[in-house]
């Protein structure tokens, strides 16, 4: 799967329809976070998001519903995993090891995430 990066107010806009699990661009702007849009420029946004491969249309009278046709997970797994190659050359040691040096993440953060990777063994 071949996805375009989205930009920011892509990413706020598939936000809002993966809350909604879809929606019209009243209701996606509705539940929009942050400084208020624009409704055509939403409505842009959501084309291009279109055209990208991320929601499809679907027709309603004479309104079209915006569907997502990639999951929030699906998304998070291609980013994380272009984020990790390209910053920390495929190691998430690496990137584990930048934000405990940045003291990002805590000992006691560090603890839940070995219990979280123990557990999943365990399974």
């Amino acid at each position: 799967m071949n996805l375009e990066k989205l930009t920011i107010q892509e990413e706020d806009a598939m936000l809002s329809i993966w809350q909604l699990e879809g929606g019209f661009v009243k209701e996606i702007l509705d539940n929009l976070q942050g400084e208020p849009v624009p409704y055509t420029t939403l409505a842009s946004t959501i084309k291009n998001l279109e055209r990208k491969g991320y929601v499809k249309a679907v027709k309603y009278a004479n309104a079209k519903r915006y569907e997502p046709i990639i999951s929030q997970k699906e998304y998070k797994g291609k980013f994380m995993n272009s984020f990790v190659g390209d910053y920390f050359k495929n190691s998430y040691k690496e990137m584990v090891s930048f934000f405990v040096n940045e003291e990002k993440l805590s000992q006691e953060e560090l603890n839940e995430i070995l219990t979280m990777i123990n557990n999943k063994k365990a399974e």
